[in-house]
């Protein structure tokens, strides 16, 4: 189009055109005009179409790249991978195809993947671990002892074998099968109808009834019971063996070493009505037999009713004293706390045992009492505890006021439910207190022997008519039946007392023994059965210028002990 264009304006230039034909040619110029306008219109129009087009068309291609992009990268992380898994190598050689697996490739790869057995285990070699050094914190006593023995003796209680006439001893006879040159006692416990002694070398020595476990034993014997009637004679016989009594009950005999384990060191015995212990150089605690309650035996722990031989008693650790009511039980540690256990029933344990789980009762526990405390005793139903502040606890049984608090004294239900100041001993400086069934003796520092408790069988071993009706209860008779304030008993000064169930012990400090109390049995010494009113001494040939430093007391019988020259 450009060369048509370029001559018509050469033509114009060279030759005049007439009007006519110049308007003619205006009009040719102005629709060309017109007409390359409207050329360039439509040609803007369509190069913007075509710029439109060519964005849409960068648009996609890029989109296009961009999801080329994506799949690349895809394709890339999911080659990577591959290559990872099977261990390719970028620019390694493709690996070869596989070849099929024969039957005997099958069976090499099936046997690789079966597991191989396992190696046998070799047992390692236990570890031996050294035991920990024992720390003593106990010593055993180391005097020699003579021991002599009074009262009923139909049931063994006395220890002086299967012979004729040692079942009822009127006064203090030596016992020989105890002679010290032979077996060297140095301490004696005595229970309701059984006794348990420790010797010089360690041994545990026990005599009396065994029915229920007390002495730790076999005690089994083939022989028979004769009438208790006709194996009584007086003191002085001693012929024949025709008592009756069974021999390994009635002699003191040692329980078997191997009943402790290896390298035990037993320090001290008690005794309870029908259960005994044994305390160790390191603080441990064994026992046997059992504790009975108003309707029977409930058992020596919770596993066992009747233990038979020496059991360790769990929970008790750094014990340095043990003592014994009946059927209850308390120990010190060496913090001075108290651990009290056995029958609650009469709440002798300081703590609330509910009865149907009396069993609770029969572990070791601590109760109400704080730390510190360095002497505890027993009477029957009730306990004792002396704090090194000189304070004296009490608790239990209280019906003829045996712990000494005036509280429902005279009541024959009364009870301490929980460790009690007694303030009738304040200031007393009490070191060593014990009871009976219903009444408690107490030394002073200064060697008083205060009494207190039931007066109808002459437990306090006072003139009942001489003491002043504000320290007494009386009866509906207007006889006096309890003593609530603590009184010593005149004529001596003690070193040591015992009670048993209803009479009353205590050695002077010369050596001497006083009694007094119900003597039906014999159990005060004195050769009478009547009961003794008084505090008398005790005087025989056998004892006569011995000194006398212990004594025990059961239930029907008695026992002393005196240092052997």
């Amino acid at each position: 189009m450009a060369p048509a264009r370029a001559s018509t304006r050469a033509k114009a230039t060279t030759t005049k055109a007439p009007t006519k034909e110049k308007t003619s040619t205006t009009m040719t110029k102005k629709a060309g005009v017109k007409k390359a306008a409207t050329a360039s219109a439509v040609k803007k129009k369509t190069t913007a179409s075509a710029s439109e087009t060519k964005k849409t068309k960068l648009k996609t291609d890029a989109a296009k790249a961009a999801v080329g992009a994506n799949a690349k990268a895809t394709t890339k992380r999911k080659t990577a991978s591959n290559a990872r898994a099977t261990g390719a190598v970028a620019g390694a050689p493709a690996p070869p195809a596989r070849k099929r697996k024969t039957s005997a490739d099958e069976e090499v790869e099936k046997a690789a993947a079966e597991p191989k057995p396992k190696k046998a285990r070799v047992a390692k070699a236990p570890v031996t671990r050294k035991p920990k050094p024992k720390v003593v914190i106990n010593k055993a006593p180391t005097q020699k002892l003579r021991v002599f023995v009074c009262g009923e003796g139909s049931q063994g209680e006395l220890g002086l074998g299967a012979a004729k006439g040692t079942v009822d001893v009127k006064r203090p006879r030596l016992n020989a099968l105890l002679a010290p040159e032979d077996v060297g006692v140095v301490q004696v416990a005595a229970g309701g109808m059984h006794c348990v002694a420790l010797t010089h070398d360690g041994r545990v020595l026990t005599w009396g009834v065994n029915d229920q476990g007390a002495l730790g034993r076999d005690t089994t014997w083939e022989g028979g019971l004769k009438d208790i009637d006709d194996a009584k004679s007086d003191d002085s016989s001693d012929s024949g063996s025709d008592s009756g009594l069974n021999p390994y009950e009635s002699t003191p005999t040692a329980i078997p070493s191997d009943a402790f384990p290896e390298g035990t060191v037993i320090v001290q015995v008690a005794a309870g009505d029908s259960s005994s212990f044994a305390l160790t150089d390191d603080g441990l605690v064994y026992g046997w037999g059992t504790f009975r309650g108003n309707e029977g035996i409930i058992g020596f722990d919770a596993d066992t009713k009747i233990q038979t031989t020496p059991k360790l008693i769990s929970g008790l650790k750094k014990i340095i004293h043990v003592a014994c009511g009946d059927n209850h039980a308390l120990a010190i540690d060496n913090r001075g706390a108290v651990f009290a256990w056995g029958s609650g029933q009469q709440n002798q344990l300081g703590r609330r045992i509910v009865e149907r789980n009396k069993l609770n009762g029969l572990q070791p526990r601590e109760f109400g009492l704080p730390k510190n405390i360095i002497h505890v005793g027993c009477g029957s139903f009730h306990s004792f505890a002396v704090h090194k502040s000189g304070k004296v606890y009490g608790w239990g049984l209280n019906s003829y006021c045996e712990t000494g608090i005036q509280q429902g004294a005279g009541d024959d239900e009364a009870v301490i439910l929980h460790p009690t100041v007694v303030d009738s001993l304040k200031d007393k400086n009490i070191v060593q207190i014990c009871g009976g069934s219903h009444h408690t003796l107490a030394r002073t520092i200064d060697g008083d022997c205060l009494v207190w408790g039931r007066l109808d069988g002459f437990q306090s071993g006072l003139k009942v008519d001489t003491l002043p009706e504000s320290a007494v209860i009386k009866d509906d008779r207007n006889r006096a039946r309890v003593l609530f304030e603590p009184t010593a008993v005149p004529g001596f000064k003690a070193e040591y007392v015992a009670a048993g169930a209803d009479h009353s012990i205590a050695i002077d400090n010369e050596g001497r023994a006083w009694t007094w109390g119900f003597s039906a049995n014999y159990q005060t010494g004195q050769g009478t059965d009547d009961d003794i009113e008084v505090a008398t001494v005790v005087d025989n040939t056998a004892v006569r210028g011995k000194k006398l430093n212990t004594a025990g007391a059961g239930g029907q019988y008695s026992i002393f002990t005196a240092i052997a020259e």
